[in-house]
C-alpha cells in the first residue's frame, strides 16, 4: 500500500471548538473592555466559553484519539524526555503542550463559573448572583476579576511557542488546526491518522447539543428584570 502524504492530526469537532473558542475569549475581552451596554455580549461570550469547555472535556474522553487526554496527558517522565529531545514527536498536542490545554481548560472553565456569579455593583449580576448572596458574589467576582491575568499570560505563552515551532523546528501547527492534517514525514511509520467519520461528527454534534441545552438551563435561572 502506498504511504500516505498526510496524517489526521486533528478532526473537525476539535477545531471547530478551538476556533470558537479563539473567537469568545477574545470577544469577551474586548466586549467587557469596552464595558457599558456591551457587558451583556460579555455574558453571551462567557456562557460560550462554559459550553465549549464543558464539551472539551467530554470530548477529551469520547472523541478521536488525539484529542483524548489518555493519548497526551503524560507524567514527568514523559516531559523530561521531551525537554531532552529524546521522545519521537506524536501526532497531537506534545507533553508540554498537554500542559498547556490543561491550563487552559481550568483557567477558562474557571473564569466562565466565577462569571455567573459575578456582579458588577451596578446593573449587571450573573445567572446565580443573586442565589448565593452579596458577600458570596462579591468574592466570586473578585476571583472572577483575577484570573485575567493568568489567562492573558498563557495565551501569551501559547502564541510565542506557536511562532517558536513555526520559525525553529519548522511545524505548522496552526496549518494543522485549519486543515486537519500533518505532513505524514514529520511522524513516524506507524503513526496512526485521528479518526474523522461521519459517525464521529454526529457523536460531536450531539454532545454539543446537550451541553447546549445544560448551559441554557444554567442561564434560565438567571432572575426576571436582568
Amino acid at each position: 500500500m502506498p504511504t500516505p502524504s498526510k496524517i489526521r492530526v486533528w478532526d473537525l469537532p476539535t477545531r471547530i471548538f478551538h476556533w470558537l473558542l479563539v473567537a469568545c475569549v477574545v470577544g469577551a475581552f474586548v466586549t467587557i473592555k469596552v464595558g457599558g451596554l456591551w457587558t451583556e455580549y460579555h455574558m453571551l461570550f462567557g456562557y460560550a466559553v462554559l459550553g465549549l469547555i464543558l464539551f472539551r472535556i467530554v470530548w477529551g474522553f469520547v472523541g478521536s484519539s488525539h484529542a483524548r487526554f489518555f493519548r497526551f496527558v503524560r507524567g514527568p517522565g514523559a516531559i523530561l524526555a521531551y525537554l531532552k529531545g529524546t521522545m519521537p514527536r506524536t501526532p497531537g498536542h506534545n507533553p508540554l503542550g498537554a500542559l498547556s490545554v490543561l491550563a487552559m481548560i481550568l483557567l477558562l472553565g474557571c473564569q466562565a463559573v466565577t462569571g455567573l456569579f459575578a456582579n458588577d455593583d451596578i446593573f449587571t449580576e450573573g445567572p446565580l448572583a443573586s442565589r448565593v448572596g452579596k458577600e458570596l458574589s462579591d468574592r466570586l467576582t473578585g476571583l472572577h476579576k483575577l484570573d485575567e491575568w493568568p489567562i492573558l499570560i498563557l495565551l501569551g505563552l501559547h502564541v510565542a511557542a506557536i511562532i517558536w515551532y513555526r520559525l525553529a523546528k519548522k511545524q505548522k501547527l496552526t496549518s494543522a488546526m485549519v486543515t486537519g492534517d500533518a505532513p505524514a514525514s514529520e511522524f513516524g511509520p506507524e503513526t496512526d491518522s485521528a479518526r474523522d467519520t461521519a459517525g464521529t461528527r454526529l457523536l460531536a454534534l450531539v454532545i454539543a447539543a446537550i451541553v447546549a441545552a445544560v448551559v441554557y438551563g444554567i442561564v434560565s435561572l438567571r432572575p426576571a428584570g436582568f
